[in-house]
């Protein structure tokens, strides 16, 4: 909530409005005098990596009466504010949308009570209004993400990767109680992110003789030499006849049934705090800044409130009370039963996650799985990214799902060569999820100088589909592979590619497997690095980060961390722009602001290297800060997978492995699988919000190869955002919601008259 608080206050002042706080929600407007109070733009710096919301927050009966909505109105027009930037759940929403209907008449009201004069009525006829929605359930229709449902998901996959290793230890069963009692959204994705055994939301509740069914697969576990089970529960799971699932009710059903040593965890409110992760700051700076945009473009008549939300990577605005009638429908369908429909009405992202976890959480007997003959190998090429191992887990047990042997390639196109190939079964891929790295190993190494000997391997093998999880190597190397289809055979077979590597530079994709645990590295050293610099004098602080020459890791990071630049690849910089950038820092280090952050990419420029830099701004900043340089080199590639990577790299990987199934079927014929044509070599990459299956061939003319970076970047047009953020001078002519050409701006002198 922080992150987008900053974003309005930053983004109002750059246009020229006024900007106020309203402490304590609508209790602080209903009190009115010291809750509301114009601020400046030093008023929001270093709240950024700070939990909650520094405004405070409250529930408030009085605003729920006519009373209470009329003095806040009067609280308002004494300040001249009318644009409300609300950020709450579909509560606070739904009842800033009836405080605009009603506006008019309370002012009409106010009048009568001789409280304001005539002009007044007039002069702030309008109320506008522009909500954000923040709320860790996502439980909000209509946005693909609100604000903190990652960070919450972060505290819960932290406290699973805890509990993993005790219950490891113990062979202990541990039940997990997770927030969300009308949305099941943090279970599944937390169920999904850690391969648990069972979960249970109320969107989806269980069979009938669910007990049965979970006993089982739990004895099956410890059969299987499985030392830990994980069932997680969604504080309102209920079952088929809308009866309440404890998660005491599980824990007594395990303990009685199979006398399992059983434990259960809450983690109730613990969710709800911590420091934001880098996708939750990135998303509320992107909704902050588009909800002032929002706000300048309403002309009177105001149109209706709308809401500002997340489709794939796009900011858009939606109308406000459809996307919260959309949200009660879905309560509605769960309190008449209507499950499937409740299941729909959560939307796509909700249902696939549902789908994919259903396919990868229970085997079924080997007697009832379809029998294919297909072998498919799945390899990591590359350098290592967090997320690899989910991708592989979620691919080998797919595969068998769909019939198919499924072969796990050690070390890359190297191991390949070497015949480092095994098979590998539903068992052997458990825990993986969790797990940082590349279990299989990676290697860097193009398969160009081995055709020969993998072409064997693929004869020996009787390799019939391939599937590389990897960065800008695996794209190379299966343009290599399908090159070579001329003269061996051996590669006319379906192959895939599921883009991983914290670079983010893949061609065909918006996203990578990995970038994100990347950028919450980084995000969170820097935080570490400006907390270290708040009990000394003003210092600024230089940090280089990896990618290449794409400048993602970079931009984003300092978008995430509140830095002053970053220098990157795509956006040629000179002297000039460095003087500008030094100048810029010393100006604003005179003020209050004691601390700096600039952010350069390794391989922006090869001449202003991270030391030149460094001494320049050294240099030039003596007497009014001096400097400290971190590279921060590979521990970017280090750690822990983010959920959003477990999770993406899970449902990437498993619909990868249904298209395998697919063309394989096609290309079968006569006994042999045959497949030349270009389209039976992919990359599935995520484009806005789709999963799109893209031939690399096509993708050649989207490719700088020199650089090894797309031709276009989408991230490129939030550089304008990080730098009015920082406080520059720059235009910002374009909304990146791509729904408008141009933002009509309002000349200063408009712009002063509104107060947000």
């Amino acid at each position: 909530m922080n992150a987008a608080v900053r974003a309005v206050v930053r983004m109002g002042i750059y246009v020229k409005a006024k900007v106020y706080f309203v402490y304590e929600g609508y209790q602080g407007m209903v009190d009115g005098g010291d809750n509301i109070v114009e601020v400046s733009w030093e008023s929001v710096s270093s709240i950024l990596q700070v939990g909650g919301t520094v405004i405070g927050s409250a529930r408030c009966k009085s605003f729920r009466t006519r009373e209470g909505r009329l003095q806040a109105a009067y609280n308002l027009v004494q300040r001249g504010i009318t644009n409300l930037c609300v950020i709450g759940g579909d509560g606070s929403l739904t009842g800033a949308n009836l405080f605009r209907e009603e506006w008019s008449g309370l002012l009409e009201e106010l009048a009568q009570k001789g409280k304001i004069d005539e002009e007044a009525v007039k002069k702030y006829a309008y109320l506008n209004i522009v909500g954000m929605v923040g709320s860790i359930d996502n439980d909000f229709c209509g946005t693909d993400m609100t604000i903190g449902t990652d960070s919450a998901l972060h505290r819960i996959i932290e406290v699973v990767d805890a509990i993993m290793t005790t219950a490891q230890s113990h062979q202990r069963t541990f039940v997990l109680e997770v927030m969300g009692r009308h949305c099941g959204y943090l279970a599944l994705v937390s169920a999904l992110a850690c391969g648990a055994d069972w979960v249970f939301i109320p969107e989806y509740p269980p069979e009938e003789g669910w007990e049965d069914s979970m006993c089982v697969k739990l004895s099956e576990n410890r059969a299987r030499k499985k030392r830990l089970n994980i069932i997680i529960v969604a504080e309102g799971a209920i079952d088929c006849h809308n009866k309440p699932i404890t998660s005491e009710k599980v824990k007594d059903l395990v303990v009685q049934r199979l006398g399992f040593d059983t434990r259960v965890t809450i983690l109730g409110h613990v969710q709800r705090g911590g420091t934001p992760s880098a996708f939750d700051r990135i998303l509320a700076s992107r909704m902050g800044v588009e909800a002032v945009l929002a706000l300048l473009e309403a002309t009177p008549p105001p149109p209706p409130a709308c809401v500002v939300s997340l489709s794939g990577n796009q900011a858009v605005r939606l109308p406000l009370m459809e996307c919260v009638q959309m949200t009660q429908e879905v309560q509605k369908a769960m309190d008449e039963g209507r499950f499937v429909e409740a299941v729909r009405l959560r939307g796509r992202s909700f249902e696939n996650n549902l789908n994919t976890y259903k396919l990868l959480s229970q085997k079924k007997p080997d007697a009832e799985l379809p029998k294919t003959n297909f072998n498919v190998a799945v390899l990591n090429v590359g350098a290592p990214a967090a997320g690899m191992n989910a991708a592989v887990r979620a691919a080998v047990r797919v595969g068998i799902t769909e019939g198919h042997k499924m072969f796990a390639v050690i070390d890359g196109f190297e191991g390949f060569a070497r015949g480092k190939i095994k098979e590998i079964s539903w068992g052997d891929v458990g825990g993986w999820t969790g797990q940082g790295g590349s279990i299989l190993g990676t290697k860097r190494t193009l398969p160009a100088k081995y055709l020969e000997k993998i072409a064997d391997q693929m004869r020996t093998n009787n390799i019939n589909a391939l599937m590389v999880i990897g960065g800008f190597e695996a794209y190379l190397g299966l343009l290599e592979l399908s090159a070579a289809r001329e003269k061996y055979d051996e590669f006319c077979v379906p192959m895939v590619m599921v883009p991983a590597t914290v670079s983010n530079n893949v061609p065909g994709s918006d996203f990578s497997i990995g970038a994100d645990t990347a950028l919450n590295t980084i995000t969170d050293t820097c935080d570490r690095i400006k907390q270290s610099a708040s009990g000394t004098k003003r210092r600024l602080f230089i940090i280089e980060t990896m990618g290449g020459y794409c400048g993602y890791l970079a931009n984003m990071g300092a978008l995430a961390a509140g830095a002053d630049a970053a220098y990157i690849f795509e956006e040629q910089f000179d002297i000039r722009e460095l003087q500008a950038n030094v100048e810029h820092l010393t100006e604003k280090m005179k003020t209050s602001i004691q601390r700096g952050l600039v952010l350069r990419n390794e391989n922006c420029n090869e001449n202003y290297t991270t030391d030149f830099i460094y001494q320049l701004y050294s240099e030039e900043g003596k007497g009014v800060f001096d400097c400290r340089k971190n590279v921060l080199g590979h521990m970017q590639q280090g750690g822990a997978p983010s959920p959003f990577d477990r999770n993406f790299g899970t449902k990437i990987s498993a619909k990868a492995m249904q298209w395998i199934s697919k063309k394989l079927k096609e290309t079968y014929r006569k006994g042999k699988v045959f497949a030349n044509t270009d389209d039976s070599v992919c990359l599935l990459g995520m484009r806005r919000r789709n999963l799109v299956f893209q031939p690399v061939a096509e993708l050649k003319n989207e490719t700088d190869f020199v650089h090894r970076i797309p031709k276009e970047q989408w991230w490129l047009k939030l550089r304008p955002l990080m730098k009015i953020l920082a406080k520059y001078k720059t235009s910002y002519d374009v909304s990146d919601s791509g729904q408008l050409e141009h933002v009509a701006m309002h000349s200063p002198k408009e712009a002063e008259t509104g107060a947000i």
